[in-house]
């Protein structure tokens, strides 16, 4: 996962912060979903690679995500934002979410670790 990562990481398009994403997603029955940060003069419209992923994984109805896997430009490891953690929490609240760093070492985490208090709506009345 991480060598692909780190393919992922080489078509992001980030002329403004300089800062590469690349992300890979695998679903339960094995498929694999690449994204790379899509960034925007108008900073709020950038793309995450990790939504970038998820995206393309619930566009082919493959809602069953088992891990994610992040490989940044910086040196140190590459952590989702907060955004990315929330659309993770929507479609795979289990999710094994793995960050690396220049060097290829890796931590993995899950989701629920990231983001312990994950927004909700209850829809019952």
């Amino acid at each position: 996962m991480i060598e692909i990562a780190h393919q992922a990481r080489e078509k992001a398009y980030c002329p403004y912060s300089h800062f590469a994403v690349g992300a890979v997603l695998v679903s339960r029955a094995g498929h694999i979903y690449t994204g790379a940060n899509v960034e925007n003069a108008s900073y709020g419209l950038t793309v995450c690679a990790e939504r970038a992923a998820i995206i393309k994984a619930v566009n082919a109805g493959d809602l069953e995500l088992e891990a994610i896997c992040l490989a940044g430009s910086d040196k140190g490891y590459t952590y989702p934002c907060g955004a990315c953690l929330q659309v993770m929490a929507e479609f795979a609240p289990h999710l094994k979410v793995i960050v690396t760093d220049s060097s290829g070492n890796y931590r993995e985490h899950q989701l629920k670790d990231l983001l312990p208090f994950q927004f909700q709506l209850d829809l019952e009345e």
